[in-house]
């Protein structure tokens, strides 16, 4: 066991999620930051490709995600390690601060405080969007995006489908569309 490893891995993800305000889906941007850009333990496919899959999962995507790294970064002890630095900071801070924030939460400087976050909680989400449909274009193509994504918005926000349902119809057709034949590549001599 690398214990440098583990470190890394704790820090990675107790640092995402003590700053990610607004549960999991808010946080996905920093646990992004953490796993793609400063330590580079996965390319943004590969974390586009582990984010779908854990939204199809029932359960919070944080510590499926966050579970997932640690286990392929440090195994067994890594993904225990990951999940315990994604919950640990929330519950101890929620055990400290719920009691205050419940106690002075019609005061002006909480309300403002919660006021001002969620802005920057919809810019996290609103980049995140943006990313997962970049993704998407580059692997379904611009066409094929924009229709699932248009009917998707349609289906969920104006006839109320559940989310499970379209999750399924929509991985049934990713299932019955046709492989697009991938270029040859050159073997190197």
């Amino acid at each position: 066991m690398n214990l440098q490893i583990q470190w890394k891995i704790f820090i990675a993800m107790a640092r995402a999620n003590v700053l990610g305000y607004g549960g999991g889906p808010a946080t996905i941007p920093l646990v992004h930051k953490e796993i793609v850009e400063k330590y580079r333990w996965m390319n943004d496919e590969e974390f586009t490709e582990v984010v779908a899959l854990g939204n199809t999962l029932p359960g919070p995507i944080i510590t499926k995600l966050c579970g997932y790294v640690g286990y392929r970064v440090g195994g067994i002890v890594g993904m225990i390690n990951a999940v315990l630095a994604t919950v640990m900071p929330t519950a101890i801070i929620m055990l400290i601060l719920v009691g205050t924030l419940t106690t002075f939460r019609e005061t002006p400087i909480v309300q403002g405080m919660t006021n001002a976050i969620m802005p920057i909680v919809g810019v996290l989400l609103l980049s995140l969007t943006y990313n997962f449909l970049k993704q998407s274009t580059q692997k379904a193509g611009f066409f094929l995006t924009i229709v699932l994504t248009v009917i998707s918005l349609l289906l969920f926000e104006w006839l109320n489908l559940h989310p499970a349902i379209l999750i399924v119809s929509l991985i049934a057709i990713a299932f019955a569309q046709k492989p697009k034949p991938q270029p040859a590549r050159k073997e190197e001599a």
